[in-house]
């Protein structure tokens, strides 16, 4: 097939799970024999343009429109797989796709279609007032980065592209996990067109035994629940690793001796990381779609403890491949903790954290996911119940 891939990269290159996702699925494609070709604009390709500018790029981007046409006409593109389009791409090249002939497919990594910051959380608390509305309501809190004019230019994009029915001509959604997609339909998108294709992670170094240190790795901000977690490990003797940056590392001032912070870590260290860590932790408070980290656990062999919370349940076997927990309760966390600490609980775990990770999650079923996925946008296969995954 012939695979045009869009996505306006994230400036976080080494911790967006995201971008990396792209790049996985770029290789994955060109390596089973497809023509793949990418265009992944990033910020920094615009320094010294305006920010007005920039706003109207994000609303409809004429530059994008023309490159994607252009694109599509040399590669006389089959599919045309879309990921983030703001600020660099606007909704405008699904119609510049659509109407060069190409069948496009867009990934639902998150709520950005729904929701300004993408996440469903405003000031710590679960927030579904811009469900199956226009967020204008995001834009009076400035849910978007904290800007009311930011806010104002994405619910621009998002009310301006409903009201053409850009979004009509994507042929085939591909929701991350099943909680994404149920918030997607449940906002109004089309049920036959809202598919579940999990994502893939490739093979990595396993642990050996039952794990040295727990291990939070990502972002450092409010949604991620870091909070909740030094709170459980002042009651805990736990040895604790914290990758990652963001806006709450100041909490790290004050933590407890057994938390080593590592700042944000190299892509090319995660695994070795993750295959000497006892359990990932998830302490979220928002609504997670399906994060790549349970994925690059679940490969190491790695149980997860994650908050009970968006498409985290589906994602983790409570008891079997990892534990939920109940969002911000500090005791419910010291007790996971102190349940993996028993080595027989964290090796059993473990092993069927790989398994799940073998089964579900690895390239060969990642590739027969998203061959799938374009067969039936190109109309070459019949749509099955709700996924093209598990």
């Amino acid at each position: 097939m012939r695979i045009l891939v869009l996505h306006s990269r994230y400036s976080s290159a080494q911790t967006s799970g995201e971008n990396r996702v792209v790049e996985d699925e770029r290789q994955l494609l060109a390596q089973a024999g497809h023509e793949v070709r990418t265009w992944t604009p990033t910020p920094s390709d615009l320094q010294g343009v305006g920010a007005v500018r920039l706003a109207t790029r994000a609303i409809w981007s004429r530059n994008a429109v023309q490159v994607v046409r252009e694109l599509v006409r040399n590669q006389r593109s089959e599919i045309v797989h879309c990921h983030n389009l703001f600020p660099l791409l606007s909704p405008a090249v699904i119609s510049a796709a659509s109407a060069e002939g190409a069948a496009v497919v867009m990934t639902l990594h998150n709520y950005r279609l729904l929701c300004l910051p993408a996440t469903f959380l405003r000031e710590g608390r679960t927030c579904e007032d811009c469900l199956g509305h226009l967020p204008w309501r995001g834009v009076v809190h400035g849910c978007y980065r904290d800007s009311r004019p930011g806010s104002g230019v994405l619910a621009s994009s998002l009310g301006l592209h409903r009201a053409f029915r850009t979004f009509a001509r994507v042929k085939l959604y591909l929701a991350v996990g099943r909680f994404v997609r149920e918030k997607y339909v449940q906002a109004g998108f089309p049920e036959d067109r809202v598919a579940v294709k999990p994502s893939f992670v490739g093979a990595a170094p396993r642990r050996q035994g039952p794990g040295d240190y727990f291990l939070f790795l990502g972002r450092l901000s409010r949604e991620k629940g870091l909070g909740t977690l030094l709170a459980a490990w002042s009651r805990s003797h736990q040895q604790l690793v914290v990758a990652g940056d963001g806006p709450e590392r100041a909490l790290l001032r004050n933590a407890p001796s057994t938390v080593d912070y590592r700042g944000a870590l190299p892509t090319a260290e995660i695994p070795t990381v993750l295959s000497r860590a006892r359990a990932l932790l998830l302490p979220s408070l928002s609504y997670e779609g399906a994060p790549r980290a349970v994925l690059e656990a679940y490969a190491s062999g790695v149980p997860v403890l994650a908050s009970g919370l968006g498409g985290l349940p589906e994602m983790i076997e409570d008891g079997s491949s990892g534990i939920l927990v109940r969002p911000g309760d500090v005791a419910d966390w010291v007790a996971a903790v102190e349940r993996l600490m028993e080595d027989t609980e964290a090796e059993r775990m473990g092993e069927r954290a790989w398994r799940l990770w073998w089964e579900r999650y690895s390239p060969e079923r990642g590739l027969e996911n998203l061959e799938g996925a374009y067969r039936i946008a190109l109309g070459r296969a019949p749509k099955s119940a709700d996924s093209v995954g598990i």
